[in-house]
């Protein structure tokens, strides 16, 4: 035991005595970035999701609602104020109508029949069957073609009717009202009684009624035809404008109908344009986020990359003086304290972890340069089914491999292309931690002249809202795992001018496709055929 003491001893003088120190501080800060990063990159997904549903902006549903409104309580208004002047107008244009014939008549009546009767019989007495046919004669053959509905005489002693072209209303008392009373005392006047409305023009409403009474003064007239202050009576015109109100209440229907069809065409080209400039506003609002987004991100990444260059610079060659010792100790253990070798080992493999999170910090935060050459992706599928080989059986994944003979060659930094396939296999396995089957096929599309390599497994598969972030920077669901693996893949590809295709349900599995375009005009050997097997099983 004093052995192993003095050895190991032995051994931790020739580790650099800062070691420790300096190791750890960098490791803490480095984790602490990782833990902000992630921290942030939710908040800030969190902050995208909320703005997101506020865009667009309803535009179209306020304007359709807010224009239907006006549209209607501008028609009815407008139909409202028409047909209230239209109203207006007739009746002012019939009692105007009704007090000239009125004053006629009393002229007429007077002069053929008063002057006359009074000389003939020296009394006027609409009781004696004559002189009442005279009157009548005389007020019909005035009325003929007139658009007078009814001629009534009241006396102007009592509130009697002296002669109506109505016969059945001739000698009833108490029939004139209030309008009678002020044409005793000389004041011409009328009264509209109607009924209808818009609502009329519905089938089965009641129809429309309107009637317009006039009153005037029944006066003595001397030889020149004035009228002198004596009132012998008071004549009733009736007009029946029942027709004339239904031609306003057909025009106001009109004028809505109208209002509406054209403020209708209005709202149609509005909303038009307004749809369109929404959707503007929306497209415009969403590039905004984006930039936001991107600068937000290239912002964090320029410190996160300096961050990263610092420590793995001061982390890089400790560790591998960490892992060496931890190696050369190891052995020395084996020697004098057998079956203590897995410290050893520990230190090995933690030492090797946490430099693989080193190198795919610095990948990701400085990106190395592409070097291009002519490629294909049958190579990269057979090398990566051949490193994976032993870990497929150990998990007891089968792997299938469907590549396409004729796929063309393309451009493409191999080694980095590799990493991608390598990052998409290596999640794949771990989805599977049961076993399932892994294809690998790759496959050419003529009309869009794309290659495509597919990567698709039979794992635990992924939500909908997990699929738009996996590509995100620090996005893991695993406990050890950095989130950085997918997002340099889907860097790398697109340094190559391609794109990533992820389709995952949960519990059915995944399909990642890698598609990268094709040069334009290759050569004849650009033609891959020495693929060591085009359709092989495991």
């Amino acid at each position: 035991m004093g052995r192993w003491k003095a050895d190991f001893s032995a051994i931790r003088e020739k580790l650099p005595g800062e070691l420790p120190t300096r190791i750890l501080p960098l490791l803490r800060r480095l984790w602490s970035g990782l833990r902000s990063s992630k921290d942030n990159l939710r908040a800030m997904w969190a902050r995208r999701l909320d703005r997101e549903a506020l865009l667009p902006f309803e535009l179209v549903k306020y304007f359709a609602v807010t224009s239907l409104a006006l549209i209607f309580c501008a028609s009815l208004l407008l139909s409202w104020i028409l047909a209230n002047n239209a109203k207006h107008v007739l009746l002012k244009r019939s009692e105007a109508y009704s007090q000239l014939f009125a004053e006629n008549l009393n002229r007429q009546v007077f002069l053929q029949f008063v002057l006359p009767t009074v000389v003939r019989y020296g009394r006027i007495a609409l009781s004696d069957e004559r002189q009442f046919k005279r009157l009548d004669g005389i007020v019909r053959n005035i009325t003929r073609g007139m658009h007078i509905d009814s001629v009534t005489i009241f006396d102007s002693r009592e509130n009697i009717i002296s002669y109506s072209t109505i016969t059945d209303m001739v000698g009833r008392r108490n029939m004139g009202g209030l309008e009678y009373e002020k044409a005793r005392k000389g004041e011409d006047n009328s009264v509209l009684v109607s009924s209808g409305s818009l609502l009329s023009l519905l089938p089965g409403s009641s129809p429309v009624y309107c009637t317009l009474k006039t009153y005037v003064p029944f006066r003595q007239e001397d030889r020149t035809g004035m009228r002198s202050g004596e009132i012998m009576g008071v004549i009733e015109v009736v007009q029946d404008l029942s027709a004339d109100l239904r031609a306003i209440i057909d025009l106001q229907g009109r004028i809505i109908l109208l209002s509406l069809l054209i403020m209708g065409i209005l709202f149609v080209i509005l909303a038009v344009i307004v749809v369109r400039a929404n959707k503007i506003m929306a497209r415009r609002a969403e590039e905004r986020l984006l930039l936001e987004e991107k600068l937000g991100e290239a912002e964090r990444l320029a410190t996160l990359g300096k961050m990263v260059a610092s420590v793995s610079h001061e982390i890089k060659n400790p560790l591998g003086i960490v892992r060496s010792t931890a190696e050369i100790l190891g052995k020395r253990i084996s020697r004098v304290a057998p079956g203590n070798e897995h410290l050893a080992a520990i230190i090995v493999e933690e030492t090797t972890r946490l430099d693989t999170i080193v190198r795919e910090f610095l990948d990701f935060a400085r990106p190395r340069e592409l070097t291009t050459q002519l490629e294909s992706f049958n190579v990269l599928v057979t090398r990566i089914d051949r490193f994976f080989e032993r870990e497929f059986k150990k998990k007891g994944v089968r792997i299938v491999t469907e590549l396409d003979t004729d796929l063309p060659m393309v451009r493409m930094d191999g080694e980095q292309m590799y990493q991608v396939l390598f990052n998409m296999v290596f999640n794949a396995l771990q989805a599977m931690p049961e076993g399932g089957t892994l294809t690998l096929a790759t496959g050419y599309d003529d009309q869009r002249n794309e290659v495509s390599l597919r990567v698709a497994d039979t794992g635990i598969g992924m939500d909908e809202d997990k699929c738009t972030q996996i590509f995100i920077p620090f996005f893991t669901d695993k406990n050890r795992g950095t989130g950085l693996g997918l997002a340099i893949a889907k860097n790398i590809v697109e340094k190559h001018g391609g794109r990533i295709k992820v389709w995952s349900r949960e519990g059915e599995g995944s399909v990642f496709t890698v598609i990268l375009p094709v040069e334009d005009n290759p050569s004849p050997d650009d033609r891959s055929s020495d693929v060591d097997d085009g359709n092989a099983q495991r």
